[in-house]
C-alpha cells in the first residue's frame, strides 16, 4: 500500500508547483521542515550548512530562493544519496541555490573518542548562520551526531541556530546534554515534534 503524501502543507507554503520527492523512512518530518522553513524565511542566513541531504536541501534552497539571498552546501556521505539530492534540484530549478558534497566518512579524533564523520573539506563556509544536523546515520555508532558541534563551533556565527532532528532518541538526548555541558554559551529549546527536535542558539563565542 501506497504511503499518503504527508508534504501538503509544506508544498502549499513555499510554492512548489509539484509533489516533493520523499521517501516514508528516510525524509525529515513535515513539522521539522516547516521548522526550518520558517527560521529560513524570516532570519534569512547567508550560510546554512547541512550534515546529510535530501527533502530538507530542497526545502533551504527554495527558501533562499524566496529570501533572494542564502546559500546552502550539504554534506553527504553517500554518493548516491548525493546525486539523488542534485539531480532533485535541478528538476525543481534550485541548483544554483544549494550544492550537495559528497563527503565521505573518515575516523575523527573528538575529545577522546573517535568517530565516523564527515571528511574535512576547504570547501566549507568560514562562517555558518545557521547548521541543520540530520546526519551522520544513527545505527554506525553511539552518538552518531555529536561531532558535529565540536567540529564545527569555530565556524558558527554569533546567534547561529543548531537544528538537531530526531531528538526524541535516546542518542540525541545524550547528545543534547553534551553540548549543552561543554557550551555554557549556548540556549535549548526542545520541540515535542514526531521524532523531536532540539533547537541551540549561540549567544556568545568567549565561553
Amino acid at each position: 500500500m501506497t504511503a499518503t503524501y504527508p508534504y501538503s502543507e509544506l508544498q502549499a507554503k513555499l510554492g512548489f508547483g509539484q509533489a516533493l520527492p520523499w521517501t516514508e523512512h528516510w525524509s525529515a518530518a513535515e513539522d521539522f521542515l516547516l521548522l526550518i522553513a520558517d527560521h529560513c524565511l524570516t532570519q534569512k542566513p547567508a550560510s546554512i550548512l547541512e550534515c546529510s541531504s535530501g527533502l530538507s536541501t530542497l526545502v533551504l534552497a527554495r527558501c533562499c530562493q524566496l529570501n533572494g539571498r542564502g546559500q546552502v552546501l550539504s554534506l553527504e556521505n553517500g554518493e548516491e544519496y548525493a546525486r539523488a539530492t542534485r539531480e532533485n534540484l535541478a528538476a525543481f530549478g534550485l541548483a544554483s541555490h544549494a550544492r550537495v558534497l559528497h563527503a565521505p566518512l573518515s575516523h575523527q579524533q573528538v575529545d577522546d573518542r573517535e568517530f565516523q564523520w564527515y571528511r574535512p573539506d576547504e570547501s566549507l563556509p568560514a562562517t555558518i548562520d545557521m547548521l541543520v544536523v540530520d546526519g551522520p546515520p544513527g545505527f554506525l555508532q553511539p552518538c552518531s551526531r555529536y561531532p558535529a558541534l565540536p567540529l564545527l563551533r569555530s565556524r558558527l556565527a554569533d546567534g547561529c541556530h543548531v537544528f538537531l532532528d530526531d531528538a526524541a532518541r535516546d542518542d540525541e538526548k545524550e547528545i543534547a546534554r553534551r553540548w549543552l555541558r561543554e557550551n555554557p554559551a549556548l540556549n535549548h529549546q526542545y520541540l515535542d515534534f514526531r521524532r523531536g527536535c532540539s533547537v541551540f542558539v549561540l549567544k556568545g563565542k568567549s565561553a
